[in-house]
């Protein structure tokens, strides 16, 4: 290495909150982000389309990525080329760099590590290595961290995981070593890792100062500290922002920093890498001490997640978060109830439940057929114990994605994020089987202490009630609004969910003296919701279901009441397809 060579490594970190309603599977149409559909259709139309796209160079082939594994599996099903091209970025990157891939894992949900017990850690860090073995085909070297949120027990599951580095920033270490070069952490349970540390002045004017709109200016700044006449040491600058800063936060942003690698690759004495890369060559010699917990978004550490600490997103207006706490709370609360049911039904299903849960991870990303098959190896029983046996595993899944850290990261919590991470909670219940009405009511007990800023909502258990639990459960929503799409001419192919699949009985909608009868499967644990639906149109433009439960046996006329389900009630996907007929006049 000569004398004045520097090794600049930038990071990207992908990630959006995960928006699926988790019943239908499906996102919901989000009005803030027309003209889109969805803010994840918006922002992959901005970022991750173009950043895969723009010349002269392939840009995550050139920089350091990680993406998160929720935001990875929205892409697999509605943008796949731009998946793909991820995918391929990584492959480039390895035979560019002897075999040590730009993207490193992230663990599968983004919550604040340092707030979570050990074995959710654990959890959230083993299902992120099996996506990334999953989809990149290699094990990762390197792991980022939501918020780049840390405390020692983190770092130390982290080492245990055989996680070799991570990013953070100068920060939070006592005193970075010198010229840039990662630190040794070791952590109190006796493992050691690498910490790479990004410089904050030079990521900060990426993210929000000037450099993103000046090539010429980026490129200087990232090599205008050079090494000493006679060092020969190795020298690194890291710099780590958001990925959406690259045209989605500024316009324009990926086409800037492609301009500014092909400058550095072309620039004498400036190698551009990945943390795999240097370390492999340099490992860390001096030990540094963390500073704890702490984040890249919160100046007091990580209280953003548990407190009105005053970091929010627009500190000039007039907000309170004091329904943070009591949102943490309230979660926490229904957690420890919902793992002492996942514990006590568990034993008898998988032995032992938490292995069970982190062996999940290797299939939770993947289709019903390989849910299935790793839980009849998992269990003893029957088919019976297989449904169920997938219904808890699905309630911890929802169970750990409710700390999802965009719940409390903007500034109410009637906002998507939070009112998102609320669903999850009544998921969760809904899985829960028995004693759910109990664990609702301690849910709302304790969400009634957090205040919405919404006028249309007093508290978190008021917005619970009207914009949270379904008014109609989503089995009997969905056989509704299929009945009514089939009635107007709709074919079967318009009305595929995700979450959920109808099928319908022979015969079709003269199958039963009531209506249609259909079987409305949930596609993640196999339970089958067998209903009848009728429907009726009582106005123009108006269309009415009535769904009741099947009888075991058609023949017999039924007393069961039929369930009255609106329009508005139909599953989105559904009530586009029927608008859509009701308006050609069908």
């Amino acid at each position: 290495m000569t004398a004045s060579l520097r090794s600049i490594v930038i990071h990207g970190h992908f990630y959006q909150p995960p928006r699926e309603d988790p019943w239908f599977d499906e996102v919901s149409r989000e009005p803030s982000a027309a003209p889109f559909h969805d803010w994840n259709e918006r922002i992959e139309h901005e970022c991750y389309g173009p950043i895969v796209a723009v010349h002269p160079v392939n840009v995550l082939a050139s920089i350091s990525f990680d993406v998160g594994p929720t935001l990875l599996d929205w892409l697999e099903r509605h943008a796949h080329a731009t998946y793909e091209a991820m995918l391929a970025a990584d492959r480039a990157s390895r035979r560019a760099r002897a075999g040590h891939g730009n993207a490193i894992a992230a663990p599968f949900h983004h919550v604040i590590l340092p707030l979570a017990s050990r074995r959710d850690k654990r959890t959230e860090v083993r299902w992120g290595i099996a996506d990334f073995q999953r989809r990149f085909g290699r094990d990762p070297m390197g792991m980022w961290l939501p918020e780049t949120a840390v405390d020692d027990e983190t770092l130390d599951v982290l080492a245990a995981e055989g996680i070799a580095f991570t990013i953070l920033g100068s920060s939070q270490v006592v005193t970075p070593p010198a010229n840039g070069l990662p630190g040794l952490y070791r952590t109190g349970g006796g493992r050691s890792i690498a910490l790479f540390l990004y410089d904050g002045a030079t990521s900060h004017d990426i993210a929000f100062g000037p450099l993103t709109g000046d090539a010429t200016l980026w490129a200087e700044r990232m090599t205008a500290r050079r090494a000493p006449p006679g060092e020969t040491g190795p020298h690194l600058l890291t710099v780590a922002t958001d990925g959406e800063t690259y045209g989605h936060h500024h316009r324009g942003g990926e086409r800037t920093l492609a301009t500014v690698l092909a400058d550095l690759q072309l620039r004498e004495g400036v190698l551009l890498e990945n943390p795999a890369s240097f370390l492999v060559r340099h490992a860390p010699r001096e030990e540094v001490e963390l500073v704890a917990p702490s984040s890249w978004s919160c100046v007091h550490g990580v209280e953003r997640w548990r407190a009105d600490c005053g970091c929010r997103m627009a500190p000039e207006r007039q907000s309170q978060q004091r329904w943070r706490a009591p949102l943490r709370d309230a979660l926490e609360w229904l957690a420890g109830e919902l793992n002492r049911r996942f514990e006590h039904e568990g034993a008898s299903r998988f032995g032992d439940p938490w292995r069970a849960r982190d062996g999940y991870g290797a299939f939770v990303g993947s289709g019903e057929g390989k849910r299935g098959s790793f839980v009849r190896h998992a269990i003893a029983g029957g088919p019976a114990d297989a449904v169920r046996a997938l219904e808890l595993l699905e309630m911890e899944r929802n169970c750990l994605r409710m700390f999802t850290s965009c719940g409390w990261f903007f500034d109410d919590l009637g906002g998507l994020e939070g009112t998102q991470v609320l669903r999850y909670a009544a998921r969760a219940i809904d899985l829960a089987g028995r004693d759910g009405d109990r664990l609702e009511e301690g849910l709302l007990e304790r969400l009634a202490l957090a205040p919405v800023s919404k006028p249309e909502f007093e508290n978190g258990a008021e917005l619970y009630r009207r914009r949270v639990k379904p008014r109609v459960a989503p089995a009997v929503a969905a056989a509704g609004g299929y009945a009514a799409a089939r009635s107007l001419g709709a074919g079967p192919e318009e009305l595929l969910l995700a979450g959920l699949e109808v099928h319908e009985h022979p015969g079709g909608s003269d199958s039963d003296e009531f209506g249609a009868r259909l079987d409305v499967v949930e596609r993640r644990t196999g339970r089958v919701h067998r209903l009848v639906a009728r429907v009726e149109r009582p106005a123009a433009g108006r269309i009415l279901a009535h769904v009741r439960p099947a009888e075991a046996n058609a023949a017999e006329p039924s007393d069961m009441e039929a369930i009255d389900v609106e329009m508005a009630d139909f599953p989105e996907k559904y009530l586009s397809v029927i608008t859509r007929w009701l308006a050609e006049g069908t």
